[in-house]
């Protein structure tokens, strides 16, 4: 009986610690932990991130505290890392940003309150910040997937030949932003192809569109054998119209051409899949 008291007190010591742990972590110590963060595989990632997460919400209110829990925010987007682990970590920045809010520069609304609301919006967690600079960060995204919906283009590809966004009427259509210098796009690009081999056939399209150098673009396409058009916008014009602060950003159009669902950040099969079903196409 003593030897399993003095095993349950020894578990209650270390658990009382792990929040002592988490409080002691230092700004450069969680620095180096959201550094490390892309090494990790799929399968330690989340776990990291909710540790980090709870490492921030641990330190005192100021700006670096809202810096690295913006930085936080960036990378949690990236493939699926569950809804605890985006959850968590809007929590921390949404707590960062209630302790130490980010004033305006030149009537812009400061970055790490778009961060929360695409994280609101586009990821489906929720975040309690009673701050007007939130809630104006939130209708600005409405207002761009406004814009997004009416938007059209025409772009070549890269043989030459012109492509109408709204000639596609009638597809279930998947506009991809891209680079060959973002290793996030590079990893989702495979999935994109195989996704795109198997139901073209029922109608979808996906555009991938870069302003990269056209060789840059020839070269990394035809040593992938990737099989969506791929579409030139050296100026960016469509990126802008599109409102696209980050790559890879992904949009999906259903069949009468209203957009239904986007991503903006790396995307796993998976989650492509979950959002091709809203516009109607199934595996």
């Amino acid at each position: 009986m003593n030897s399993i008291r003095r095993t349950l007190f020894a578990t209650a010591v270390i658990l009382l610690a792990v929040p002592l742990l988490h409080a002691q972590a230092s700004e450069s110590a969680i620095n180096k932990q959201i550094g490390n963060l892309r090494s990790l595989s799929a399968q330690q990632r989340p776990i990291a991130t909710l540790r980090v997460a709870a490492d921030i919400r641990a330190l005192p209110a100021g700006p670096k505290k809202v810096g690295l829990a913006d930085a936080l925010a960036h990378l949690v987007t990236e493939g699926d890392q569950g809804n605890d682990a985006l959850q968590s970590v809007a929590d921390a920045l949404a707590q960062a940003l209630a302790q130490s809010p980010v004033p305006v520069k030149k009537d812009k609304i400061p970055e790490p309150y778009i961060d929360l609301a695409q994280l609101v919006r586009y990821k489906h967690v929720t975040a309690t910040l009673e701050d007007p600079l939130f809630a104006k960060a939130t209708q600005e995204l409405i207002a761009n997937d406004a814009d997004v919906e009416k938007a059209n283009f025409t772009l070549k590809d890269l043989n030459g030949k012109k492509v109408t966004l709204s000639d596609l009427r009638g597809k279930i259509v998947l506009v991809n932003f891209w680079a060959t210098w973002c290793p996030p796009c590079m990893q989702e690009m495979p999935d994109l192809d195989i996704i795109y081999t198997h139901f073209q056939s029922q109608g979808l399209v996906i555009l991938s569109i870069t302003n990269d150098d056209v060789l840059k673009v020839s070269g990394v396409v035809n040593n992938m054998g990737y099989h969506p058009p791929v579409l030139l916008d050296s100026s960016s014009k469509v990126s802008k119209s599109f409102h696209v602060d980050g790559i890879p950003r992904s949009f999906v159009f259903d069949r009468e051409g209203k957009l239904v669902d986007e991503a903006i950040d790396q995307c796993t099969q998976r989650q492509f899949f979950a959002m091709l079903a809203k516009a109607g196409l199934h595996p």
